[in-house]
């Protein structure tokens, strides 16, 4: 006869394995109901903002400012800048630019200008959700969260979202806070060449100032102005 003794510990591993194994679809299950909830939920905060805070404290007058705005409340300079700046193939892509992750690792692996080939849509699931720094875990998550960015918001939503939570100045968040700190203007006053400036910083908004650019960011803005042209300007983005 089986011995009762031995049996319970048998049956509480099993248990444990069919919970570890339906771990995998609990997490995306949950993954999946905090995008799809943010499609229609502007986000309080981001994940990047929470770590810029956590690192601020102590700092002597250090703010963390940021004001959540409509698409339609921004100027409709920002969003085109920020594309031509950025992610040029965005309206086409459905989350990831091969071609330019194909010539980001070229260029990186021929030893020139470390280069990143993320588009607009990673950048939103690393910013919003994530942490940096790199790792194939985190690589892993930022690709899973692009696809159902992707798959449950429009392109106006990501580019919503993504306006509001970049950072363009250190402690600085989203279009509305950068355009009243750099500009003393709201986000729906914003010129082309003032959308430029904000989008040339963002390599690194707290080395580079969109106040008071350097020849870097000059050189820079210009490019993305003569891109937001070539591209058709704001109607680019209309999307049929």
């Amino acid at each position: 006869m089986d011995d009762p003794d031995r049996r319970v510990p048998v049956t509480k591993k099993r248990r444990w394995l069919r919970r570890l194994l339906w771990l995998p679809f609990v997490l995306m299950g949950v993954t999946v109901m905090q995008v799809g909830a943010l499609r229609f939920i502007d986000p309080p905060t981001s994940a990047f903002m929470v770590w810029r805070h956590l690192d601020g404290v102590g700092e002597e007058g250090f703010e963390l400012r940021q004001e959540w705005r409509d698409y339609g409340q921004i100027s409709a300079q920002l969003p085109i800048a920020l594309v031509a700046a950025e992610d040029q193939k965005f309206p086409q892509h459905h989350g990831f630019d091969l071609e330019a992750i194909d010539k980001a690792l070229d260029s990186n692996a021929r030893g020139g200008r470390v280069r990143g080939g993320s588009t607009i849509s990673q950048q939103v699931a690393k910013n919003l959700f994530l942490w940096s720094g790199g790792g194939y875990f985190r690589k892993g998550l930022e690709a899973w969260y692009t696809v159902l960015i992707e798959a449950l918001w429009s392109k106006q939503r990501i580019l919503e979202v993504y306006a509001n939570i970049a950072e363009f100045g250190d402690g600085v968040y989203g279009a509305e806070a950068a355009a009243q700190a750099f500009f003393g203007k709201p986000a729906s006053a914003l010129t082309a060449a003032e959308s430029a400036r904000l989008a040339a910083v963002l390599p690194n908004p707290k080395k580079y100032s969109a106040r008071n650019p350097g020849p870097y960011v000059q050189r820079r803005a210009a490019w993305i102005q003569r891109n937001a042209r070539n591209l058709g300007g704001p109607a680019y983005l209309d999307g049929p």
